[in-house]
């Protein structure tokens, strides 16, 4: 199947069109509303603000919107960066939306439903928006865009994902990411115009490189399960093994994400891609990461409550460790990976065995198409944990 998607200009001028409306549309949002405070929101607003376009950015605290106002910088997050001219930080959600041609929604998967909910009375008719959080909702197991649909229809619903640390994003770094969005039959026939390629255009400039993609689905599970993958990275290296157990856990991660992804709809390509191998690399990579660096303590044998310091810190990858496998579960696709991060995590597994467990399954096929599978000759046996690191 061939799809029309090509890489969108910055130049609205040099964009190839079979008419003059696709230039004019071929244009990037100049007022954008970024709900969420925390780095990526704070990260994202001074992408966009740099680009030259007015960005609200809306804070649960007023004092934290206070204070972005009066430093330019966001010290609870992202101490030590000034932020770009542009942006103004609001907790009234009245005046976030006022006039805006755009959202980004950059809020815990936990409580997308009831930022929904509360956006709704004030949010413009029919402006798109894009999710800047990961994650499938626990208690429906919806894709998080479907939750947005579910709550605000009437608004093309896409996201933004890839592999991107808020800091480094903020700093103007090189970066890249995919922008994703369903495509409507319209968008089909006039790209350029699509919600997708206008807020690519919004995002694109200095070091922010985005890429345009219409599979909403592969984007979104690839987001949401490579930080199930990231614990269980984090766990084995805080254990002490090291590059050899972290590239099988990301190889097979995203044999993991493709299963899912296809047998929802979405494509293998994209699972390839910046929202699924990229994305999993990186988080994979660093402690810099919540999800790796949680499961780095627990690799540790530091328990759960004690885990950075005893801070309420809120990590995707643990409540996706749930929505994800009862959603794997749902449409039959064999997740190992996850399922040892879920007992680990959510039923009381110990570390070693479940892992040595998961090491000792029936030996399979690389593709997993191919139809083989070996009983292992030792399913007893038991990793040989050394010192955590």
């Amino acid at each position: 199947m061939e799809h029309p998607i090509k890489d969108i200009p910055t130049n609205p001028a040099s964009t190839p069109s079979d008419g003059p409306e696709d230039k004019a549309s071929s244009a990037p949002y100049t007022r954008v509303t970024v709900l969420g405070a925390g780095s990526w929101g704070t990260a994202l607003a001074a992408v966009i603000a740099r680009n030259g376009h007015e960005v609200r950015l809306w804070s649960r605290r007023p004092d934290q919107a206070d204070a972005i106002n009066k430093t330019g910088q966001n010290k609870d997050y992202l101490d030590g960066i000034d932020l770009p001219k542009g942006i103004t930080a609001t907790s009234d959600l009245a005046e976030a939306l006022d006039g805006t041609e755009a959202v980004l929604l950059v809020t815990p998967s936990s409580t997308l439903r009831a930022m929904c909910q509360a956006i709704a009375p004030h949010l413009p008719t029919g402006i798109p928006i894009a999710l800047a959080c990961k994650g499938v909702e626990r208690r429906t197991g919806l894709l998080l865009s479907e939750v947005v649909i579910d709550e605000l229809p009437g608004h093309a619903v896409g996201a933004v994902s890839g592999p991107t640390f808020a800091r480094e994003t903020a700093l103007d770094h090189p970066t890249a990411a995919t922008v994703a969005f369903n495509f409507s039959y319209t968008d089909r026939l006039s790209p350029y115009a699509s919600p997708a390629a206008r807020l690519a255009l919004t995002l694109s400039g200095n070091g922010f490189r985005p890429y345009v993609s219409d599979d909403l689905v592969g984007v979104e599970l690839g987001g949401a399960v490579k930080n199930v993958i990231a614990i269980a990275c984090g766990m084995m290296s805080g254990a002490g093994f090291a590059e050899n157990t972290r590239a099988a856990l990301i190889t097979r991660g995203i044999d993991e994400m493709k299963l899912l992804a296809t047998a929802l709809g979405g494509r293998r390509e994209t699972v390839t891609g910046l929202s699924g191998a990229g994305d999993l690399t990186l988080t994979c990579s660093s402690t810099t990461s919540r999800n790796m660096s949680l499961g780095h303590q627990l690799g540790q044998g530091i328990p759960r409550p004690s885990c950075f310091e005893g801070r309420n810190v809120v990590v995707e990858g643990e409540v996706n460790a749930v929505s994800v496998t009862d959603l794997a579960k749902r449409v039959g696709v064999p997740m190992p990976i996850c399922d040892t991060v879920h007992s680990v995590l959510h039923e009381g597994a110990d570390l070693q065995e479940a892992f040595s467990a998961l090491w000792a399954r029936p030996i399979e096929a690389e593709p997993f198409g191919m139809d083989l599978l070996l009983a292992h000759p030792a399913p007893k046996q038991s990793l040989q944990f050394g010192e955590p690191s």
